[in-house]
Parts: C-alpha cells; structure tokens; sequence
C-alpha cells in the first residue's frame, strides 16, 4: 500500500465513522434511532398538515415526495437525515429552510410557512403533534423529538407524487386521473418512420434526440442563414404544464410536432400553426424542480415515452392512445435519460438508483411492438461479473448509483450503442466506505453495448474514484475524422474526451473551463487527484473546480459538420465541498455531500461560456462568456450559425465560425431544454423551450448572481420563422 493509502485507511480507522467533525459514532447515532425522543409536542397537527402542501409545491420536485433524495439534494428522513441533524437545534433547521429554500428563488417562503414545513419534516421523522405551535427560536435537539421513523400513517404520505415517489405499475396512487387520451384528435395522412429514415433522416425532420443517431444537433437545412437571422420572428408559442422540469427535446416528423410536457403529457401539435391535435397523459403528476424528460423517441407508427416513474409506454402516433405500457423495474425508479430506437427495440436508462436497495442501476431494453423486456444491461456489476472486485469490499445492498442521465447514441456501421454512466453514490469515497483507488465500474464511463443483446464490447472510465459529483454521464458525439472513428464527450469536470469508438482507446483530451481535481492525465487517459484530495475527511471542507453545476452538464454540444467545430455549452464555477456520513443499515443511501458554490478563478464572473473546439485538434477556437450560464442544448445548422439559451431568458445565436453574436430575443422565463429545428411546406422553423427546475445548473446561478430575476413559472414551447 502506498503512502497515501496508508494515511487514509489510518484516518478512517481514528475516525471510526464520526459525523462532520460532531464527535458522535454512527453506530451510537443509529442506536438513538431506534429509541422514541425524549420530549415531543412542539408543533400543532394543523402546521405539519399545512407543511405538507408548502413541501408538496416547493421541496418535493427535488427532495422527493417521499423524502429520500435526489441527484442534487439530501434526505430529508431516516438514518443520514439524523446522522446530520440530530444534534442540531430545530431553530437550525427552520433557519436553513427559511434563508436557502426553495433553491430556485432562496428566502421566498414566509416564516409561517418556513415553521409549517419543519413541523412535516419532523413529523415524517417521527417526531409527534402537541398543542404547542412551532416558533422560530425552537431551542430543543432534533433527537429529543424526533427518532427518524415516520410513523406508518405518515411513511407512506405522498408515496408516487412528486417526480421522485414510488412508481405505480399501471394506475395507482400519483396516477393522473385523466389517464388516457384527454384530447381527440388524429393525424391525418401519417407517414410510418422507418428504420431507414432514423438512419438517415429527411433533412425537414427531428426524428432523434440530436436529430441524428450520432448526436450531432446539427441540421442541413439552411434558409434561415448568417445573413437573414436578424429578421427571425416569432410565429406561435405553446404553454406547456409547469409542474415538474421541463428539459425536452420535441420530436417532428412530416410537419408534426410530438412534445413531452412535464408530468408525463405528450402532445401532438401542427409544426406550421401550433394547433393541437390530440394530447394524451400518461402519468405520475410532477412536483415542481426535478426530473425532467429528456427525449421521447418515435418509430413505426409509435411514439416511445420513458416516463418519469421509469415505464416505458407507447402510443399511437395518429391518435395518442396508449398501446402498451411496460415498468422498467421491480422497485420504485425514476428516469429523466429519454430513450432511443434501434432496429426493433427501444432502449432507456434510469436515475434514482441512490438508494441502498441492492436492485442496481441498468440500460434496458424493450421490443417496441409487446413492450416486453428484452435486456438489462448492469451499470453496477452484479456479483461475480467482471468489474464487480473495483466496489471494494461493499455488499452489493451498499453500492448505488451510476445512473444514465441521457439517453446513448448509436453507430450503425458497428451497430454498437454508446452510453455516458453517472458516478457512483454516495458521491465521496468516504461517504461511500471504500478507497480512493476503488474504481466502483462502470460508474463515470463511456459504455459502447450492441444494441440487440446489451453485451459490453468496451468500456472507458474516464474518472475511476469520482467523489465530487463531477460525473461524465452526458451525450457521446460520434464524429468520423477521416477514415478514423471517434467518440467525443465531456463531464462535469469540464474535460473534452476524445475516444476511438472501435476498440475505446484513448486518444486525447482537452481542458474547457479550469478544473483542479486532477494534475494531469496519463497517455492512457487516467487522470491523477490533487494529494490533499486523496487525503480529505469526512466534515473537511476542501475545495474543488468545476462545482456540480459542472464545466459540462446535459446541455448537449452540436458538432457542426461544414466547419468541423464542436460546440459546447459550459459552465464556470466552483465549490467548496464537504463529506458527509451515510446511513447505512437498510435502504438509507443518497448523495452524501454537501456543498457551497463559489465564483471560478478568471471567469470575472461568467458562469456562462459558449466554445468551439476542432474536433481533429482540440484547440478551441472562439469562445463566448456571459454572465448567466446557458440552460439549453447548442444547435447548429447549414446555414452557418449555432442558437443557445440561457438562465436569464435569453436565446442568442452566433456565427458558428466565429462566434459573433447575429441575433438575440428574450423568452417569458429561463430558455431550457434542447433546440430543434425543422421545415414545412418548405419553410424552415425554430423551435425552443423556456422551463425550470433542474438541480445544479439551477442552483448555482441562483446562489452566485443572485441578480438574474426570472419568472416561476411560464414554461413554454417558442417557435421561430422568417417574415
């Protein structure tokens, strides 16, 4: 064992799992919860019942409805919510609530509703109501009142609602109740996508996520051109619900329009006139913040919804009525990732796999004409398989994460897939109970499957170890340079990779914002953590660029084929990160980490960037910074120029091989999601989202320019033409 290794394992064993520095052992922590607290009755009935809709509105879209985490925020019950709180004061909590609360617009809920939702929390902990009402200088430890149990009335309050609850298989509680086709209508004279079409899709349609299997989000359409932008209009617009996130990618064939609106509702809209034809919900509801649907998919005469609570459902794409609706798991799981086609199955990932329930996360899957499974392909090796001795010496309950946050691409020639996979979870190596040396494959790696069997022909870890939630999960670009075949993608560490996507090999790398987690990366691609990384404890702040708003997040980049630029939507900020302890006796889990963003060092102030790499250099060659980070995909297109979106409800559009700016015009709130653009009846069109909600990329600029004002609600589809 090396130096480093020797030093951590002496640490962990001084420090024998106490808290952020609390001096309270776990197991002394984990024995208290078993006991009933000492005192109760600080809070009325009336302010948890109260508390449940202000949680309901604002903290269940990211916290879950039922309280067990997400991707960017902690558990709000059990075992890692007590190992944090426990011997902090109520006034505490109410305080935390009160001044960062909701993320998005910190500081806007009342006092009243500040104490009604620490009533709920305390409640869903165990803790009882009296006839006392909570006050804001409430001066008890939360162990004197609550065990984190909730009582069985409670445990399964709100259990499906929310974008992060149970799922229901068919219909259940959460369910929308208008499940089905809520508006008649069909399309007429519809023309079925065949395979050959995704191949090669007709230059007016969007029939992919990207456009195109190779993820390009780039078009050969080109009337609407450098010259003639500025005199863009709009033409229509179309509210979209505002429960939940709204991230989507529209999906357009033959001047139809099929749009995934938050809570699970699909929409087919006439491209030319925004009419609507038929909608249809699917259900859960949302809860506002978290786990927006990425992409839907089309094929045949169907269109393909990976839902919220992990269903893949079809529905006819002339009428919207539903044809089959299959879970993707056995236990409750969430996806946001969108889906993809290939030959006859349509394949999804999952998230909300941080819990310890030893189910593991997967890439399924299934036949698009039954729905029936066809395979699962383990991002967490099961026991025993190849890859599975990288998770140290966890059982297989405690190891959780790696995600698929978006959907693979594909590469028809060697009819092989490629997926980005999220870390594993908790986030730190010390939340985690292994070493900084554990890999925990095939957490933070690039994938390549065949689609019709989902057996891995390689794989790439770009970041074995991760700890910082900087995984490398996002879009694979599949760029040929000459006669060689490569795999382009970036994570949240800001590090543009490229890869031979034949064999997986190595092939460079580029720095696109300042990152300081590594000092350098070897000619095979691994790279090397900063020392005092290696060697950090639980409760030690230590500080780390990017932040998990992520030097590249979903926001997908366009590799626009004309110029052979590659152009990315980054982030500059950092964090000062702090590990925490896990519970880890039944299902407890979660991130594990807390966090405070700071400004990146040489950004003055610009969180957002806009670059343009050559794909067979890498060197960037322009770049444009602002001071709000950019919220939707790139698009670029044949007629020169690249859109983007950003926070502070702006579109620009620049020249493509400069970066100067063309164009710009201002959304009813934050522009998000992912850009399309297509044609009927000959004319070109533009089609871009505002949403909300969204985890980091939301949080980040909410805390570091706090000057960006946008509106709560108002997402909406906005769609563009000349005069």
């Amino acid at each position: 064992m090396n130096k480093t290794g020797t030093k951590f394992f002496a640490s962990l064993t001084a420090r024998a799992f106490v808290f952020a520095g609390l001096g309270v052992a776990a197991i002394a922590v984990l024995t208290a919860q078993q006991a009933p607290p000492a005192t109760g009755l600080i809070f009325t009935a009336a302010q948890a019942d109260s508390g449940r809709g202000v949680y309901d509105q604002n903290c269940a879209g990211c916290h879950g409805a039922n309280f067990q985490g997400s991707g960017d925020a902690p558990a709000l019950s059990g075992g890692t919510f007590m190992l944090q709180w426990r011997t902090r004061l109520v006034s505490e909590l109410f305080g935390s609530i009160l001044q960062t609360m909701p993320p998005t617009s910190p500081g806007s809920l009342s006092e009243a509703a500040g104490l009604n939702v620490t009533a709920y929390i305390l409640q869903r902990n165990g803790a009882q109501a009296g006839t006392r009402a909570l006050v804001p200088g409430a001066a008890m430890q939360i162990s004197s009142v609550a065990s984190g149990q909730a009582p069985q009335q409670n445990a399964a309050a709100g259990a499906g609602r929310g974008g992060r609850g149970p799922a229901p298989v068919v219909r259940g509680a959460g369910m929308s109740t208008a499940r089905g086709v809520s508006v008649e209508g069909e399309v007429k004279n519809y023309v079925p996508v065949t395979p050959a079409m995704l191949r090669n899709p007709p230059a007016s349609d969007w029939l992919i996520m990207g456009r195109n299997y190779q993820r390009h989000s780039y078009s050969p359409l080109n009337q609407i051109n450098t010259t003639n932008i500025k005199n863009l209009q709009l033409k229509w617009a179309w509210a979209m619900n505002d429960s939940g996130a709204n991230q989507t990618t529209p999906i357009v064939h033959n001047g139809i329009i099929y749009l995934a609106s938050p809570s699970n509702i699909v929409q087919a809209l006439d491209g030319k006139t925004g009419d609507l034809i038929w909608e249809t919900r699917v259900g859960p509801d949302q809860s506002p913040g978290y786990g927006g649907i990425r992409s839907i998919a089309i094929a045949e005469d169907k269109i393909f919804l990976p839902t919220s609570n992990a269903h893949m459902v079809a529905l006819d794409a002339r009428n919207g009525k539903i044809l089959w609706d299959t879970p993707a798991s056995e236990k409750p799981r969430d996806s946001t990732s969108g889906t993809i086609v290939i030959g006859d199955k349509v394949i999804m990932g999952l998230t909300g796999c941080a819990r310890f329930d030893g189910d593991g996360c997967y890439i399924s899957a299934y036949d698009i004409h039954t729905g029936k499974q066809a395979w699962r392909f383990y991002t967490v090796p099961r026991q025993g398989q190849p890859g599975s001795d990288t998770w140290g010496s966890l059982p297989m309950n405690n190891r959780a994460g790696a995600e698929t946050w978006l959907a693979g691409s594909y590469d028809p020639d060697l009819n092989l897939t490629y997926w980005g996979v999220a870390q594993s979870k908790p986030w730190n190596f010390l939340s985690r109970h292994t070493t900084p040396y554990d890999k925990t494959l095939y957490a933070n790696s690039t994938v390549a499957l065949n689609p019709d069997t989902g057996k891995l022909n390689w794989y790439f870890q770009h970041a074995p170890g991760e700890s910082f939630d900087l995984d490398e999960v996002f879009e694979r670009v599949l760029v040929d340079i000459g006669d060689q075949k490569v795999s382009l993608s970036a994570g949240k560490a800001g590090v543009l990779w490229k890869l031979d996507r034949v064999t997986g090999k190595y092939l460079g790398s580029k720095e696109m914002v300042h990152q300081d987690v590594w000092t350098s990366i070897d000619a095979n691609g691994v790279p090397k953590y900063r020392t005092n990384l290696l060697e950090m404890q639980i409760g030690q702040t230590v500080s780390v660029c990017p932040s998990t708003e992520g030097g590249h997040n979903w926001q997908a980049m366009s590799y626009n084929q004309p110029t052979g630029l590659l152009i990315a939507p980054l982030s500059q900020s950092c964090m000062d990160f702090v590990a925490r302890e896990v519970d880890f006796s039944g299902s407890g889990g979660g991130n594990g980490g807390d966090r405070k963003f700071t400004p990146m060092p040489g950004s003055n102030g610009n969180m957002g960037k806009l670059a343009a790499y050559d794909v067979k250099t890498m060197n960037e060659v322009w770049k444009y910074e602002q001071h709000g980070p950019f919220l939707t995909a790139a698009l670029s297109t044949a007629g020169g120029w690249v859109l983007v979106g950003d926070v502070n409800r702006y579109i620009h559009v620049l020249d493509v091989k400069t970066g100067k700016m063309l164009w710009e015009t201002r959304l009813g709130t934050s522009a998000q999601g992912f850009p399309v653009t297509y044609s009927v009846d000959g004319k070109q069109y533009i089609a871009v989202m505002a949403g909300l909600g969204g985890g980091s990329p939301r949080v980040g600029p909410t805390q570091l320019a706090p000057d960006i004002k946008f509106p709560q609600n108002g997402q909406a589809l906005y769609v563009f033409a000349l005069p």
